[in-house]
């Protein structure tokens, strides 16, 4: 299962993003069933893999090297896109398109710490 887990959270997403209310969500749970076929036990592990990895990004978001801002960026916008963190996969995009603004930086880190939290509530 691990491996299965791996690939979802690191593929593109299947869907076009549309309207629909479950991406007001810090997760979009509708894409998540879609991307794991309504398997619950992975879908909580793609979550907490995926927290992970937007945790370490943070870190590296942090960094002064641009090059380093705009690689990390790419990556969580890559892997929030996949699990349906919209939200994050959006603040993510426009950082990697401005790496040097501190006001981008700190919108990829709110919407990472409000799925984060989200997470922590689905995976209690």
């Amino acid at each position: 299962m691990a491996m299965a887990a791996v690939s979802i959270a690191f593929e593109a997403p299947e869907t076009l993003r549309g309207a629909c209310p479950s991406q007001s969500r810090p997760i979009d749970l509708v894409h998540l069933a879609t991307q794991t076929m309504g398997d619950k036990n992975l879908e909580v592990e793609v979550l907490q893999m995926f927290a992970r990895q937007a945790r370490r990004a943070l870190h590296d978001i942090s960094s002064a090297d641009s090059a380093y801002v705009v690689a990390a960026a790419h990556r969580l916008k890559g892997a929030a896109g996949a699990v349906g963190a919209f939200k994050v996969s959006t603040a993510a995009e426009r950082l990697e398109d401005n790496a040097s603004d501190a006001s981008l930086r700190a919108a990829v880190a709110a919407a990472v710490i409000e799925a984060e939290n989200f997470i922590n509530k689905l995976c209690r």
